[in-house]
């Protein structure tokens, strides 16, 4: 095949991605939605596949420096764990996981730390995924729950941890309320999460809004808060012991963007696991992923930790 036949078919790919792409939007329409979208991403095992345990975002350092994709999302875990102040803490300490997706940040929590770990999501297919993934003898389970009406009683755990969950609810506040509410007195909420630029301060200009809209539709996301935006809403809930420590680790995080598409291309085996069908799924998360790496290396968005304690 000539140069100008494997580019023609290059170029058709991308277009069918392209149109796959815009008709298959994932707004958010209810948690229904949301649930529905990762039974789907874990059926098909693609994410898992591409992306490992870790349905996150990688830690590449600071300054960042080239790593093993999966690796740095592994450290991700480990960084959070030093920056939250969690590995100060004893074995069996209790963590609630909000939004633990198939359980690879659940897993290191427990294994790695001897923490009791309950991580709840939305999604029946991940809470089953999870629990397969999981050996005998490492204290992580897993439910169904709902991020802004959990089931359990108020100061319940000592830990509450949450990694890109934040942008699925459609209230802020009361996904604030709910993290502070079933911690308990002197725990500590430890949060990492996409967010937006404040714009109360520097409104979206011409080319943010439509590149904002996408981020929002392509993946089940109502809404982005700000930094400040939700440090607010945790100091609102009246639950915090001071104040909320807050950092921005988009750069520490950025490379995981092209990261992830790279896996597409040094990883072929998924053409032949997944077939075609697989790869046009595959390709149609490209524009969106590309739109986050410019959204986040721009500063229109920003990779938010919150860290507070419960008074």
């Amino acid at each position: 095949m000539g140069f100008l036949s494997i580019l023609g078919l290059l170029v058709g790919l991308l277009g069918l991605g392209l149109v796959v792409y815009f008709f298959t939007a994932r707004r958010y329409q209810s948690s229904n939605s949301v649930a529905n979208a990762y039974d789907q991403w874990t059926q098909d095992g693609i994410l898992e596949f591409y992306w490992g345990e870790h349905i996150h975002l990688g830690h590449y350092g600071s300054p960042p420096r080239r790593k093993p994709f999966l690796a740095a999302k592994a450290d991700f875990v480990h960084e959070m764990v030093r920056w939250g102040g969690l590995d100060r803490l004893p074995a069996g300490t209790t963590v609630l996981d909000v939004g633990c997706g198939i359980g690879g940040s659940a897993r290191i929590l427990a294994r790695d730390y001897g923490f009791a770990v309950t991580g709840v999501t939305i999604s029946p297919q991940q809470v089953q995924r999870a629990t397969e993934l999981t050996p005998a003898g490492v204290t992580a389970q897993f439910q169904v729950d709902d991020a802004m009406n959990l089931s359990f009683p108020d100061a319940s755990f000592d830990v509450v941890w949450s990694v890109e969950a934040g942008p699925h609810m459609p209230d802020k506040a009361i996904f604030a309320k709910e993290l502070m509410r079933v911690l308990k007195p002197g725990g500590l909420l430890v949060v990492a999460d996409w967010n937006q630029r404040d714009d109360r301060r520097k409104p979206l200009n011409t080319w943010e809004k439509p590149v904002m809209r996408q981020l929002l539709d392509q993946w089940a996301h109502p809404q982005f808060a700000s930094i400040e935006g939700f440090s607010e809403h945790l100091e609102a809930t009246g639950l915090v012991d001071g104040t909320v420590t807050t950092a921005d680790w988009s750069k520490e995080t950025l490379p995981s963007w092209l990261d992830s598409i790279w896996q597409g291309i040094v990883r072929p085996k998924g053409l032949i696991k997944f077939g075609f069908s697989g790869f046009i799924k595959s390709l149609r998360e490209v524009p969106t992923i590309l739109l986050m790496r410019l959204a986040f290396g721009a500063g229109l968005c920003r990779f938010g930790m919150f860290r507070a304690v419960r008074g």
